[in-house]
């Protein structure tokens, strides 16, 4: 099991490039099921998520090369309905498979999927509204049955704007004929981004990015070229890390509105940030910053994939803030290991109170879950001394040569064995 040791202290400075988003490109690899015929997505990263979602995919029956960045999904035969729990076990988007092989088979079988120990992210959201669509639902064996004499089209309305279940419907939907409404959806810019690939495999969808979706869908998609958005929670992950350890950075290949929320809580610290087309620049003295609290929310709110992150760099605010976390209902468990490295931080329910501290001492520490982990590595950038970060694992499932990317800016990071 590998390992992060960091020697805090040093501000960054440079340029580099963001990578590919985790999260948008995982339903696009489950698109591929819609058809049989070749796709090519481009701007892909190295994760430990794409590699797990590859083997899911060649286990389904697809034939697939990954590698520099490219990905190509075809087919040379009949494919399998069941997706098992050794595969799905490894992450939680392995659920966006269901919509598309529902759509095109009529039947699949799926186990509960894992991935993390933020929340119980409930997948009745997903089959709730696949039974609106037509599916009758089962259980066997542990694992969960979608079979539909025939899908119709239908207004579903969700009881949560779930990111999961809309790219899970509009994948379905995209493959019944007529017009399917979806309401209450999550507008993230990852949706748009499914949306723009499902637009060209032939189905017609408006609507994305915001609350009503509306999908005219076809009995046939085709093939698709695609290159994957910018990942907005990588970038503002390296935003928090300048701005926590000081220095001048510049991020290239961005969608800058995709962190627009970031942004305003930057500026409100005290953070110099700087939007180009599709650059951020940060400059930071990396000082205490102003203490700013913020609570979580759906897309185009403050995301809370970066309320670790955020933690992390409040931690030496010059005064008191708090976090109130309003998605996942656990998910502050990198409170007590921020609070090893000299944080004072206290937690009650869905609220974290932060008392901001002069300095932070290096310390081993584990991550609990993947922006958990980055929240670590920012704290220890800034901290005094030697910090080790266990299970970085974690980290490898959504940042893409992490620790290579905070080299080229002047962090003192490696990676060693346990």
């Amino acid at each position: 099991m590998d390992n992060f040791i960091i020697r805090g202290g040093k501000q960054l400075n440079g340029e580099i490039k963001i990578s590919g988003s985790k999260n948008a490109v995982l339903p696009i690899l489950a698109a591929t099921l819609l058809t049989g015929e070749r796709c090519e997505i481009t701007n892909v990263p190295e994760l430990r998520d794409i590699r797990s979602t590859f083997e899911l995919l060649n286990y389904l029956g697809k034939n697939c090369f990954f590698g520099y960045g490219d990905f190509v999904a075809e087919e040379r035969g009949p494919l399998k309905l069941h997706a098992p729990y050794d595969l799905v076990r490894k992450m939680r988007a392995s659920m966006l498979v269901a919509g598309p092989l529902l759509a095109r088979f009529k039947k699949t079988v799926f186990s509960l999927p894992g991935g993390c120990s933020i929340g119980l992210r409930p997948i009745d959201i997903h089959l709730q509204a696949f039974k609106k669509l037509g599916a009758e639902i089962s259980r066997e064996k542990g694992n969960v049955v979608l079979t539909a004499k025939k899908l119709k089209a239908a207004r579903v309305k969700f009881r949560f704007p779930s990111v999961g279940a809309t790219e899970n419907l509009m994948m379905c939907a995209a493959l019944i004929e007529g017009r399917t409404v979806l309401e209450n959806c999550a507008r993230e810019p990852e949706i748009a981004d499914l949306a723009a690939v499902l637009k060209k495999m032939g189905a017609r969808i408006k609507g994305e990015g915001t609350a009503t979706i509306e999908v005219a869908g076809t009995a046939r998609l085709k093939g698709f070229k695609h290159s994957v958005m910018a990942d907005r929670i990588e970038t503002g992950t390296f935003m928090l890390a300048c701005a926590a350890a000081g220095g001048r950075v510049r991020l290239s290949g961005v969608i800058p509105k995709t962190v627009d929320a970031l942004t305003r809580h930057l500026r409100l610290a005290g953070v110099e940030v700087s939007v180009f087309k599709d650059a951020i620049g940060i400059n930071s003295s990396g000082s205490r910053p102003r203490p700013v609290s913020i609570i979580t929310r759906p897309y185009p709110g403050f995301p809370t994939d970066l309320q670790a992150p955020w933690m992390a760099f409040m931690s030496r605010a010059r005064g008191l803030c708090s976090v109130n976390e309003r998605i996942f209902e656990n998910r502050f468990m990198h409170a007590a290991e921020l609070g090893r490295l000299g944080a004072d931080i206290s937690v009650a329910g869905k609220k974290a109170r932060i008392q901001g501290v002069e300095t932070l001492l290096g310390a081993p520490v584990m991550a609990s879950d993947l922006r958990a982990g980055a929240a670590l590595v920012i704290a220890a950038l800034v901290a005094g001394g030697k910090t080790l970060v266990r299970r970085i694992y974690h980290i490898d499932r959504g940042y893409e040569k992490f620790e290579d990317k905070l080299r080229r800016l002047g962090a003192d990071i490696e990676r060693v064995k346990n």
